[in-house]
């Protein structure tokens, strides 16, 4: 039996950013040219990688120069794996394929065929489907498997496409929240209560990676997953808080291009946020399951000063699901239904 992770990719160093983009931007899927335009799509992208390198790699400088993401999914894998071990005395092998960056779909594919697996679960690492992150992943898969159809035996697969609604990982991102949720002291709350009574003492920003609004009017089920999946974990955080204390926000970040995204955006809401008189603030990351650029520079450094320069006093952000044991426990279950 094998379980094979789909993720973004990361560049590894400096180095790696510009054929990352590259790999990024080259992608249909997060690039839709219309038809004339679509044999520009590689020169296009080789324009915008190289434009935008310098950015980006200044970006990865300061979070250690490369994307942690492989180191992460790595870690969920081999967790993973033990996990399926422990509770359900099932061995695996677990193999990574990142859909930008290296080991690519087709380095998994071909460790697959060398292990002779003959039962294999198909997990992008994205809880939400979206055509433009587990929609391409698995497009790519498709078209790799193709090519070498007939050299995996009789290999019986099941893919599992969105995962939001999972109770472990609800459960899990819920948690997560709380603790950040404990971390503001009575003072900081006492405080915001005072200077701002028409507000509740808390607010909880879900910052989601955002996808082209033609996307959404095309069918994507990624924002009503998305409006799902928050609704989910407010229900499990009002549990344990009062709605007079605690307020949910939603909005989307990381867009690229003049095209109308989803709304409203990160870093339009932050300032009002600020503005507002919100002054205690989780940020929480939520289309992805590791940490990343977007989370490790974009929010951390990016949108931490914003919010910050808008007047939020006390910024905390949660961590991604990362190797949260109540996660991967519940990733361990989902394997195993999809048997």
């Amino acid at each position: 039996v094998g379980v094979l992770f789909l993720n973004l990719g990361g560049p590894k160093t400096g180095d790696d950013v510009e054929e990352f983009l590259y790999n990024l931007f080259a992608d249909p899927d997060i690039i839709r040219l219309p038809g004339p335009l679509s044999p520009l799509q590689n020169v296009i992208a080789s324009f915008i990688a190289k434009r935008r390198a310098p950015k980006s790699r200044a970006a990865y400088a300061t979070i250690g120069g490369g994307s942690p993401i492989l180191e992460y999914t790595n870690a969920q894998a081999d967790l993973l794996s033990k996990s399926l071990k422990d509770q359900y005395d099932l061995s695996v092998k677990t193999y990574v394929g990142m859909r930008y960056w290296k080991p690519y779909t087709e380095d998994a594919l071909q460790s697959i065929r060398k292990d002779k697996i003959k039962a294999l679960v198909i997990v992008p690492l994205y809880p939400q489907f979206s055509i433009s992150t587990s929609g391409s992943s698995l497009r790519v898969l498709q078209e790799e498997f193709a090519k070498e159809a007939t050299s995996y035996g009789d290999m019986v697969h099941t893919v599992v496409p969105s995962w939001y609604d999972r109770p472990g990982y609800v459960k899990a991102v819920s948690n997560l929240i709380q603790l950040e949720l404990d971390s503001f002291t009575d003072i900081q709350i006492d405080q915001a209560k005072e200077d701002v009574p028409n507000l509740t003492p808390l607010h909880i920003l879900f910052s989601a990676h955002g996808v082209p609004k033609s996307y959404i009017e095309a069918g994507d089920p990624y924002q009503q997953q998305m409006e799902k999946c928050v609704a989910g974990i407010t229900k499990k955080l009002y549990e344990t808080n009062s709605p007079k204390d605690v307020t949910i926000h939603l909005s989307y970040q990381s867009r690229v291009g003049p095209i109308e995204w989803l709304r409203p955006y990160t870093d339009d809401v932050l300032p009002e946020l600020g503005e507002s008189g919100v002054q205690n603030l989780v940020v929480v990351p939520i289309s992805f399951v590791s940490e990343h650029i977007e989370t490790l520079e974009e929010i951390d450094i990016e949108y931490r000063e914003l919010a910050e320069e808008s007047g939020v006093k006390n910024w905390r952000r949660c961590p991604a699901p990362n190797t949260d044991p109540t996660f991967i426990a519940d990733m361990a279950d989902m394997v195993y239904e999809a048997l």
